[in-house]
């Protein structure tokens, strides 16, 4: 069986066009940053690793994803078992259905080295969006700072870009709109 990495470079899965990928600790700016982008990036859609098993549940129950958002906790014990189902199929599930949306995608939650391996070998563009625990936590309560999910990509250096959200709103959108500028110039 091909690895999901060589399927990937063998084009033998169809993919989506463009992906930018979002990482950054619990309250850095990720949601933020990549709202603003889809904002001024029309031509993107958001496809974070939850909304995937939103969409994926919501077509097996007749729902769209505003509904699921809307009543999340009546729909979570399903969301949780529809998840873990996909990745006892296979550990890479989750992702293979995220690369295989039409169109041009913004990841905006990697979060482990082997997401993150996975759409850099796909050609993502990759973001990190950085705040100090000070800041994170002025901006809500911060929990699991030790977990894999927070800490697994600290080691990373080579981020195409590197956002820092230390201040306030109109600074952080500053920064996405030289992201997008030279994005759109390259």
């Amino acid at each position: 069986m091909l690895s999901l990495y060589d399927t990937i470079k063998q084009k033998e899965v169809d993919m989506a066009n463009k992906i930018i990928i979002f990482s950054g600790k619990q309250y850095s700016g990720k949601d933020t940053a990549a709202k603003i982008m889809l904002a001024e990036m029309p031509d993107y859609k958001r496809c974070a690793m939850g909304d995937i098993i939103k969409l994926t549940y919501g077509q097996k129950h007749g729902l769209t994803y505003e509904e699921i958002e809307e009543n999340k906790s009546q729909y979570r014990a399903g969301l949780i078992e529809l998840g873990n189902w996909g990745r006892e199929q296979d550990q890479d599930y989750w992702l293979k259905k995220i690369l295989e949306q039409d169109g041009n995608i913004i990841v905006t939650d990697v979060r482990v080295p082997h997401e993150y391996e996975i759409f850099k070998n796909a050609g993502a563009i990759s973001i990190r969006i950085e705040a100090t625990q000070q800041t994170r936590a002025e901006r809500g309560e911060l929990v699991g700072e030790n977990d894999i999910t927070e800490t697994g990509l600290d080691d990373i250096k080579d981020w195409d870009y590197l956002v820092t959200n230390d201040s306030n709103y109109e600074n952080l959108k500053t920064q996405i709109e030289k992201i997008i500028s030279n994005l759109k110039n390259s």
